[in-house]
């Protein structure tokens, strides 16, 4: 049982997770805010949080350590949500097209908000409580994002945001052996599960997901335990503090959308590549927010779809670049991210085309600060996902 496994005050309940001084106008602080400073960490304001987007080894070290040891992120700027009440799982699905009454206690599923127009307000992950869910939002999105359970959820259920923890991201082949040291039962735990357990004798939420496409977790502990425990685990050598700027280019190259960028209020789940994450269920009853659209483009496909470039040469094709026909004279689409992917060893976009140019192999021509580049769509991820399953 998970309340069996952690004895102490719950993961929750100690420490403060913000600077008190904290104003709209300056950046929010973090548990781990000191820990970035003595680090070395680059601090930049990031969605209203002060976070490191480098340390001094730099965003390609960060990024390939990651890669072949492992890499300690902060990413306690996200929103933390407990929904209880009986049914909350069945409730929360007229929010979200995916089968969140399915998930067994101890699993957890990635789907997105959705409006009336289909289209995404923000992509989480929910886990099944015992008692009720635990959710997970973007930090850009939180407020917006509690406002919206707490008004379609009504009194039925009590939606608490979590102000105090921090969240920490292990990620990379190493972290489970690290695990195995600190918390050997969550060591255990596949992709997408979740548990309470003790991680170097602090109650934690340990969960078996992340952001990079590599084996890892996410790590939710009292904000007073967050920077020892860090602390812990970057003594291990194979372990090393990784800023924003290889957080983004790591889940560029594991081809993971970006709210925001690949996600917006005007684009469907359907054309980001996200059918998947719809279960059978869900598709045939519907009963969630812009349904009838989403069901529609499921049955006769959408009118664009997110795609892999891979630009020719070394200049990067960023955000915003204009997509062209192979003879450079159309307009097709869009890059909504693009940067530099260090383990594939050149420039690497994700972007939106009409279905007819979206197939792997197809060429063309993107706008790289006026001059026209050759490219490639490619089947994405850029580096294969090595999740455990």
């Amino acid at each position: 049982m998970w309340a069996s496994t952690c004895p102490m005050a719950p993961w929750w309940r100690t420490g403060p997770v913000t600077d008190p001084a904290a104003s709209d106008d300056i950046p929010k602080r973090t548990p781990l805010h000191d820990l970035h400073v003595e680090l070395g960490g680059k601090l930049v304001d990031f969605a209203g949080w002060s976070l490191p987007v480098q340390y001094a080894a730099g965003i390609m070290a960060e990024h390939r350590h990651c890669r072949e040891q492992a890499g300690l992120f902060d990413v306690s700027h996200m929103g933390q949500v407990i929904i209880r009440g009986a049914d909350a799982a069945n409730a929360f699905e007229r929010l979200v097209p995916g089968n969140i009454d399915g998930l067994m206690v101890g699993n957890a599923r990635y789907t997105v908000f959705t409006n009336d127009q289909g289209g995404v307000l923000d992509d989480l992950i929910v886990s099944r409580t015992e008692d009720g869910l635990f959710v997970v939002v973007n930090a850009g999105c939180r407020d917006a994002d509690i406002a919206h359970m707490r008004a379609h959820l009504k009194s039925d259920f009590e939606v608490e945001e979590l102000t105090d923890p921090a969240l920490l991201a292990l990620q990379g082949p190493a972290a489970v052996d690290l695990l195995k040291e600190h918390a050997p039962a969550a060591a255990d735990l596949a992709f997408m599960q979740t548990m309470e357990s003790t991680l170097a004798g602090v109650p934690a939420r340990i969960s078996r997901l992340g952001y990079t496409g590599e084996d890892g977790f996410e790590i939710s502990v009292a904000g007073g335990d967050a920077p020892n425990l860090a602390r812990r685990l970057l003594d291990d050598e194979r372990v090393m503090p990784i800023g924003l700027g290889a957080r983004d280019s790591l889940r560029l190259e594991a081809g993971l959308c970006l709210y925001g960028h690949e996600l917006t209020p005007e684009i469907t789940p359907i054309e980001a590549g996200l059918s998947w994450s719809i279960g059978k269920r869900r598709r045939e009853e519907g009963g969630f927010p812009g349904a009838d659209i989403i069901q529609q483009q499921l049955v006769n496909g959408p009118a664009r779809m997110l795609v892999g470039i891979r630009p020719e040469g070394r200049a990067p094709a960023r955000e915003g670049t204009e997509i062209r026909d192979r003879d450079g004279r159309a307009i097709i689409g869009e890059v909504t991210s693009g940067g530099f992917g260090p383990t594939v060893g050149g420039p690497v976009s994700l972007g939106y085309v009409p279905p007819e140019q979206a197939e792997p192999g197809t060429k063309v021509i993107l706008s790289i600060r006026g001059k026209a580049h050759p490219a490639e769509i490619v089947t994405l991820p850029f580096t294969p996902h090595r999740y455990k399953r």
